[in-house]
């Protein structure tokens, strides 16, 4: 299991397939945006998104599609507002913002938002 700064420094990629991604991290979600959709319900009840972690990785299935490729273009990115698991969730310097590309060949970039990608607060 890599840490997101692991993750972000040695360039690694997650994984993509249908509708799920597999993230090379644990983290504590507090918001996935993908196409027009803000998920910010992460509970077992929730209908738009599970989230199962694993002790080597992360997958995150997005129910409402059936192939995530046909609602994100290679132009678009997976936003996510994630903290690493097991640092203090309620202080705000330990919230990552995320970019996440889907590269073709089930390839997922990973990347820290920079200033130019609108991300809704």
């Amino acid at each position: 299991m890599h840490t997101i700064e692991e993750v972000l420094s040695k360039k690694l990629y997650g994984l993509q397939y249908y509708n799920r991604l597999i993230l090379p991290f644990k983290a504590e979600f507090l918001k996935v945006i993908v196409a027009d959709d803000i998920i910010t319900d992460f509970s077992p009840a929730s209908k738009g998104i599970f989230i199962r972690e694993t002790e080597d990785y992360t997958g995150v299935y997005f129910l409402e599609y059936k192939e995530l490729k046909d609602v994100v273009s290679k132009y678009e990115k997976i936003k996510v507002v994630v903290v690493e698991k097991g640092k203090d969730i309620f202080d705000f310097n330990n919230h990552i913002k995320l970019a996440l590309s889907l590269e073709g060949h089930h390839k997922v970039k990973i990347e820290k938002c920079d200033q130019d990608i609108i991300f809704l607060e």
